[in-house]
Parts: structure tokens; C-alpha cells; sequence
């Protein structure tokens, strides 16, 4: 019998687990619990919530490994003796907006060099406000008291990976390359941390002696729990996806959640200094170029509302509106935008008139916005050389029939998209069931099957959205 391995997904709304066979990747069973809501959590919700989910899913005492995949950013403070010093600030916490322009400003100044480039010269990156070291800069100002007691520095996944060992001792915390990428203050060019960009985030002058998780091989034993179950290194929710899907150099995921989130493997790093482009690492010893929006399937939810329908409904209406819906264009920045960098925008509706106003054409504005704005973020990889070869579209997202046939022509490339699943949660278990091979690349998995959609750009559509998109950013510079 086939040993058995279980993956973790601790999302921003709850927290999953699937337990497969380590040799085929076929499910078992699984269990899920959800989170509390906000951009600001106790981390012991998570734990509460692990607990639940691995109980719902018939436990681990069968397991042989584990591995967590995590949200990636969350900023987790603790004390010398573990605890934490405050809740933690999740990747959707837009409260450091203003610290975000703070540092680049500061390491700019101090690097002799213009905007974000020295940023991305030591990261890869430019530092945005969901990025772990815009909180802590947030921390040093908002609460210098919690600040000073900060002796250790982890990402949810760390945490709970560190929990799961049973240990205590701040000593023993192990992060992996790809969510440690996402700090901005640790070069996944060089494997090493930026402790000069710690402390510039938390005004201090004795960050030495801070506790950074030591960062693990992307397919290292890094301890076991208290009942002898391996643990994996883990690693972010974005990685675990593109390692669930199977995905390749030169292959996309474009994923429609709550956010937006298009990730390409790359066989090497990248650095974009407009900001757009994250230079992040994978969880195989790659790269993991990538650019998120904040709005994603709660434009679809919008319209819906709006419109009053459901989403299959919504759907209809929008592949029976022409191209272009009739002029109207939505640039969907509902609550704010993080591709581009506008934290205060708002979305706009554009075009209305009598003849456009119609119900099949807002419709088709909302799936058209969402699929422009996407199109502008896998650009952006593109720009930096990354090949793009196909596109995986995955989550709520895809499962609208308007998204999946209008994206081929909208993202200019063909679309698969795999049967509905949890690829964090299955690139955890993945990374898991490598663990107990004792290998160094991922174990092979039969890839899931797939529906594939190919088709041309609509003309102008493209065109209309950059064209009302720049005045939304000009009118806020």
C-alpha cells in the first residue's frame, strides 16, 4: 500500500487539507474549517482551524509527511518566549500603504539611485503594501512599544509549520524560498537575507539578534511532529498552486479568487523596477514571477448583485452582448488596486449611453474589465522576457463559461482549465509525498484533466480599456 501524504492550505478564509496517495496524487479525503474574516488575525484562529479541518478530514495518525502552504506576507511577530506580540497583519492589510512609499523613498535616498530601483536591485521586488516589510515599518510608527519586543519574524505557513513540530523555541522556525521572497527583505537571487532592509523597516539598530526563519531546500525533511510525521518545508499559497497544477517553465497560472494572481515558472529570477512584476521564488528552486490585482471575482459578484441574476445567468448575458459591450468599458479598482499600485482608487464605468446601457452589456463590461486587467498583469511578465507559452486558468473564476471563452483572445494566449480543486492545498501534499521520496524534484503526478479554450482578441477592446485605465491612474496622481 501506497503510503500516505496530506497538504495544507491555510488561505485568508480557511483553512483546507487533503490527504492523497505520496505515488498517484489521488485524493482521499479531505476537511476544511474556515477562518475568522478581517486583514487582521490572531494566529491562533489558524491553529484552532488547522486542528477542525485535520479532524474533518479522519486526522494524520495514517500520514507519513505534511506539508503547509500558506498565505503569503502575513506578518507574524513574536516575543522571545514565542508568543505573539500582536495579531497578525494578513497580505490584504492596506493600512502601510503609506510605509510602502516611505522605504522606497528612504533606500532610494541612501543608494543614490532613482525610485524603486534599489529596491528591486536588492530584492527583485518593489515593496508594496502587502509585502511583510511595509507592516513592519507600520509597526515601528503605529507601535513602536510592540516593536521593540519583536524577537522573531515568521510568514503564516512558518508559523504553523513550527506549531505542527511541537516546539516553542524561536530557534526552530523554518520558512522556504518562495514565501520568504515575498518579505522584501530577503534576495531570492542569492539565497540570503537583507537584515540592512530589516532594519530599516523596524527603525532598528539591533536586528542581529532577531529571529529570521532559518530558509529550508525546496524539498528538505525539515522536522516532525510530536507523533513522528515528517514536515515539509511548506511554502506560499501562489507556489503550491503552480506546484498542484503541475506547472512548468514557461507555463502560466492566472487565478481568480477573491484576487486576481497570473504566476509564471521561470528558470531565472526577474526584477521589475515599475512594481508591477513581484520577483518571487517557487517551491522547486525556480522562480515564480508574478503580479496580483485585489480585485478579481468580486467584480464578477458586483455585477451579479447588481444585475440581480446568478453567475450562470451572468455569463449568459455576457456572451450574448457583441465585443466591445457596446463602448462601455468597466475598470474594475473596486477597492482600491495593488497592479497598478492605487490603494485609494475606486472602479468607473465608462461609456454609458442609451444604446449601450443594457443589461447583456454591463455584463460583458464586467467579464471584459476583469480579464483586461489580468491581460495588463501578464504583460507585465512578459515585458521581463518571460516566456508564456500556455495559460492555466484556476478558481472561482473559471468557472464561468464567459470568462473561459473570452479569455484566449483577451490574455492573447490558449486556456486550459482543470477541473475545479485545491492546488495549494495538493501542491502541499506534492511537496510532502517528495519529502518521503528523498528526492530532489517534484515526485510525478498525472496531471488532471483539462478543458481548453482558444480565440482571438476582440478588436479594440484591449485598446478601450488601456485608454479609460490611464485616466483612472492620472486622476489620482
Amino acid at each position: 500500500m501506497a503510503p500516505l501524504v496530506a497538504g495544507i492550505d491555510s488561505s485568508t478564509q480557511s483553512c483546507k487539507v487533503v490527504i492523497v496517495d505520496a505515488e498517484s496524487g489521488a485524493l482521499v479525503r479531505a476537511g476544511s474549517a474556515p477562518h475568522p474574516a478581517g486583514s487582521e488575525v490572531d494566529p491562533q484562529a489558524w491553529w484552532v482551524a488547522l486542528q477542525r479541518a485535520i479532524a474533518q478530514a479522519g486526522g494524520l495518525t495514517d500520514v507519513e509527511a505534511v506539508a503547509v502552504g500558506g498565505q503569503q506576507h502575513g506578518m507574524v511577530c513574536l516575543d522571545s518566549a514565542g508568543q505573539t506580540v500582536r495579531p497578525a497583519l494578513l497580505w490584504n492589510d492596506t493600512r502601510s500603504a503609506g510605509a510602502a512609499e516611505q522605504l522606497i523613498a528612504e533606500l532610494a535616498a541612501r543608494e543614490g539611485v532613482l525610485g524603486a530601483q534599489a529596491w528591486v536591485d536588492a530584492t527583485g521586488s518593489v515593496p508594496v503594501a502587502s509585502f511583510t516589510a511595509t507592516k513592519l515599518r507600520w509597526l515601528a510608527d503605529a507601535e513602536p512599544a510592540n516593536a521593540a519586543r519583536v524577537a522573531a519574524i515568521a510568514l503564516p505557513h512558518d508559523w504553523l509549520t513550527w506549531r505542527l513540530s511541537g516546539s516553542s523555541d524561536i530557534a526552530d522556525l523554518v520558512t522556504d524560498r518562495s514565501d520568504v521572497s515575498g518579505t522584501s527583505y530577503w534576495d531570492p537571487s542569492t539565497g540570503d537575507y537583507r537584515r540592512d532592509l530589516l532594519a530599516l523597516a523596524l527603525r532598528r539598530d539591533d536586528v542581529d539578534g532577531i529571529r529570521l526563519p532559518r530558509v529550508a531546500s525546496p524539498f528538505e525533511a525539515v522536522a516532525r511532529t510530536p507523533d513522528g510525521i515528517l514536515l515539509g518545508p511548506g511554502c506560499g499559497d501562489n507556489a503550491g498552486a503552480a506546484l498542484g497544477l503541475g506547472l512548468g517553465p514557461g507555463e502560466v497560472s492566472v487565478s481568480l479568487g477573491t484576487s486576481g494572481v497570473v504566476a509564471a515558472v521561470s528558470e531565472r529570477p526577474t526584477a521589475d523596477p515599475t512594481g508591477i512584476v513581484a520577483g518571487f521564488a517557487d517551491a522547486t528552486g525556480r522562480y515564480l514571477p508574478l503580479a496580483c490585482t485585489l480585485n478579481a471575482t468580486r467584480v464578477l459578484d458586483a455585477a451579479r448583485s447588481l444585475l440581480d441574476v446568478d453567475h450562470d445567468e451572468l455569463s449568459r448575458l455576457a456572451l450574448s452582448a457583441e465585443p466591445g459591450a457596446g463602448g462601455m468599458v468597466l475598470v474594475p479598482y473596486l477597492e482600491g488596486e495593488r497592479t497598478p499600485n492605487l490603494p485609494s482608487a475606486s472602479g468607473s464605468l465608462h461609456g454609458l449611453t442609451p444604446v449601450s446601457l443594457t443589461r447583456a452589456n454591463l455584463a460583458r463590461a464586467a467579464v471584459e474589465g476583469l480579464l483586461c486587467h489580468l491581460a495588463d498583469a501578464l504583460d507585465g511578465i512578459r515585458a521581463l522576457g518571460v516566456p508564456t507559452a500556455e495559460v492555466t486558468l484556476v478558481g472561482g473564476g473559471a468557472r464561468s463559461e464567459a470568462v473561459c471563452r473570452l479569455a484566449p483572445g483577451i490574455l492573447a494566449a490558449d486556456v486550459r482549465v482543470p477541473p475545479p480543486g485545491e492546488y495549494v492545498a495538493m501542491g502541499a501534499a506534492r511537496q510532502a509525498a517528495t519529502v518521503v521520496a528523498g528526492i530532489d524534484e517534484p515526485v510525478h503526478w498525472a496531471a488532471p484533466g483539462t478543458t481548453r479554450f482558444s480565440g482571438n482578441e476582440p478588436a479594440g477592446v484591449r485598446a478601450a480599456y488601456a485608454t479609460r485605465a490611464r485616466e483612472v491612474a492620472a486622476s489620482l496622481a
